[in-house]
């Protein structure tokens, strides 16, 4: 089942990052030079601090992304559920 893109995206929040449901940048060369592409964006949802929320506008996964280097991904995190 495919969720509906969240109420909050707006195309002006968008992050590059690899979306881990559908990977549908793996073939694209401007993603494999990790440069802005007009493509395979994710919409921004919201943010905690350096924990972002994501959603593909492809597929519709949601996911959260803690950006702070050397960090478990938040879905991992003891004490935590799977993220959305």
């Amino acid at each position: 089942m495919r969720l509906p893109i969240d109420p909050q995206a707006d195309i002006a929040r968008r992050a590059w990052v690899t979306c881990p449901a559908c990977d549908d940048a793996r073939h694209c060369a401007t993603c494999a030079d990790r440069r802005t592409c007009g493509e395979h964006w994710r919409y921004l949802i919201a943010n905690d601090g350096p924990v972002l929320h994501l959603q593909c506008p492809g597929c519709t996964h949601t996911w959260s992304l803690d950006t702070r280097p050397g960090s478990t991904p938040v879905a991992l995190r003891p004490g935590r559920t799977a993220a959305k």
